[in-house]
């Protein structure tokens, strides 16, 4: 039996680099699976600014300076600041105090949401977003353009904590905090969605261990990021009192890789946008009818992780790390 060789997936990175960014760009960069066709930038980990000359940085590390990248927001969808930045968690620079020259490189003049709109108009339904930050750029993308929803192939989302407790406060995940409007427009559009929440990249884990064979084998995306690697590992000793740090964004980006590395749910999701719950992902199951109309009427469903193969997702970042 003849078996037809499937076109790598086209894939954008929205992402807000960030030393699990940073692995998750390389590990893209590394999968014969995908064909990375631009970075979006957002703030979160850092400012726009910032992520943006870090998304140009690696991009000049990997050597694949042909991949644009379109600069984001620079606050909210509601035009709000992101007041929390994460320098304790990837240091003041988002790549580990390590104060990198600037990049060469320049975005090109597209915004972030108008290269998102273009590319899924000329590739429609072939196009799948990982988006790694705050959704800002995916909402303002729907806000541009009523079809591109249903011209965009997928967007994967690492975001929301489902039923676990958050990241910034027990009820909320830092990207859907960062612009909880733009989550809930996101979640709500009708596109096919996959959250990828911290109740499943917690699974998933590189020890001290896994560090040290990174460090030893001849990859240079390897070598790179045991050098940034040293403030996200004192962060995760000191927060969670764990020898190994949390593969947040690589999980995510494999689950658009491979999405049977993961099994999901599926759901309407609505995101609280106020009070001390603010950026709480709730997720409601349609399995009770309610009589009344509500918030939550004929609203479309999404996809949420439940479980995933961790032990495969870890084998597949090492490899194709220390492979590179």
């Amino acid at each position: 039996m003849e078996t037809t060789l499937q076109p790598p997936k086209k894939i954008i990175i929205d992402t807000d680099p960030g030393i699990d960014d940073a692995m998750a760009i390389f590990v893209a960069l590394r999968s014969p699976e995908v064909e990375v066709i631009g970075l979006t930038t957002i703030y979160g980990n850092v400012c726009t600014t910032l992520a943006t000359r870090n998304a140009l940085h690696l991009l000049e590390v990997a050597g694949r300076t042909d991949i644009p990248v379109a600069e984001g927001s620079h606050v909210t969808i509601t035009k709000g600041t992101k007041l929390r930045r994460a320098d304790f968690v990837h240091g003041a620079d988002g790549l580990g105090n390590q104060n990198f020259p600037p990049p060469e490189g320049k975005p090109i003049e597209q915004s972030a949401a108008a290269f998102l709109v273009q590319k899924a108009n000329l590739y429609p339904g072939k196009v799948t977003v990982v988006a790694l930050g705050p959704l800002t750029n995916i909402a303002l993308a729907i806000q541009l353009d009523p079809a591109f929803a249903k011209n965009i192939g997928q967007i994967v989302v690492l975001g929301g904590a489902f039923a676990v407790n958050g990241s910034v406060n027990p009820a909320a995940e830092t990207n859907i905090f960062g612009d909880p409007d733009a989550a809930d427009i996101v979640f709500t559009s009708g596109a096919d969605v996959l959250a990828v929440g911290i109740n499943v990249t917690h699974q998933v884990v590189l020890t001290d261990t896994d560090r040290d064979k990174l460090a030893q084998s001849g990859g240079k995306f390897a070598h790179y990021l045991c050098k940034i690697l040293d403030v996200y590992f004192s962060y995760h000793h000191d927060s969670y009192c764990m020898r190994g740090v949390y593969l947040h964004d690589p999980t995510a980006l494999l689950a658009a890789v491979n999405p049977s590395l993961i099994t999901y749910t599926e759901g309407i999701v609505r995101v609280q946008t106020i009070g001390i719950t603010r950026g709480l992902t709730l997720f409601y199951n349609k399995q009770k009818r309610f009589a009344e109309v509500t918030e939550w009427s004929d609203k479309p469903s999404v996809k949420v992780a439940v479980t995933v193969d961790a032990p495969s997702v870890l084998k597949l970042v090492m490899e194709r790390l220390t492979n590179s």
